[in-house]
């Protein structure tokens, strides 16, 4: 549980950025929570909820920095994420339950209310 939670807050870094620079219009169900690189003393313990996002819902302009935090992250930082959901079975279950799979996630961030946001990205 831990190893997740510092996983996703490591890669929720450049999440912090976009969701500060998001147009105020945009309702707060999609800004995906911005979190600092390493897990902090005050990080949650553990999840306590999961929200999947296709990137498709989020705003423009957070779409693009989505991307470019996916670009510059690479993929081994990208497969270790994915590995990490699959060992997860509450993770696996989600993405399941709206049809989809960890090949699909493309991002993660940890609120510090223990929201695990996963972002997904469908084949195309």
């Amino acid at each position: 549980m831990r190893t997740i939670t510092i996983l996703a807050t490591g890669f929720a870094l450049a999440f912090a950025t976009a969701a500060n620079a998001q147009d105020t219009a945009t309702p707060p169900a999609a800004q995906p929570p911005a979190v600092s690189p390493e897990a902090p003393a005050s990080a949650p313990t553990g999840i306590k909820s999961v929200n999947i996002v296709d990137i498709a819902e989020l705003p423009e302009t957070t779409q693009k920095q989505v991307n470019e935090v996916v670009t510059q992250r690479g993929d081994a930082d990208l497969q270790k994420l994915r590995t990490q959901i699959e060992s997860m079975p509450e993770l696996k279950s989600a993405l399941q339950e709206k049809g989809l799979s960890s090949a699909q996630v493309i991002a993660a961030s940890m609120g510090a209310d223990g929201a695990l946001t996963l972002i997904t990205k469908k084949a195309s």
